[in-house]
């Protein structure tokens, strides 16, 4: 929770160093949090964000285990999208898809 007592935001993308083999003319996965980070703030200006970058080889939590064992398995491509433990995308994700997910799980416009 921050000093206003709203709990922010988790947004977390997954991926790796190295681009899956359909992915390679889309950005990093790295590059996709950096430019979401830059656009979801701009959308929501007011509203607390975080947002987290996990390498698939090196999760640090439970979920992120989780999601990154699902990614190798070929379960989802990646960067996947993850808005407090809901995949909202993956591959190349959509801003108008992201802000219309954070906007329905808070409440926010």
């Amino acid at each position: 929770m921050n000093k206003k007592g709203v709990i922010p935001v988790k947004i977390t993308v997954y991926g790796a160093e190295q681009k899956c083999a359909s992915c390679i003319h889309l950005p990093s996965a790295i590059e996709t949090k950096e430019w979401l980070e830059a656009a979801v703030s701009r959308k929501f200006p007011d509203y607390p964000l975080e947002f987290i970058y996990c390498d698939i080889e090196q999760p640090q939590t439970e979920e992120e285990k989780d999601f990154s064992a699902r990614i190798l398995e070929e379960e989802y491509f990646y960067p996947l999208v993850v808005l407090e433990g809901e995949v909202i995308a993956e591959g190349d994700p959509r801003l108008p898809v992201i802000y219309k997910h954070i906007e329905q799980k808070h409440q926010i416009s």
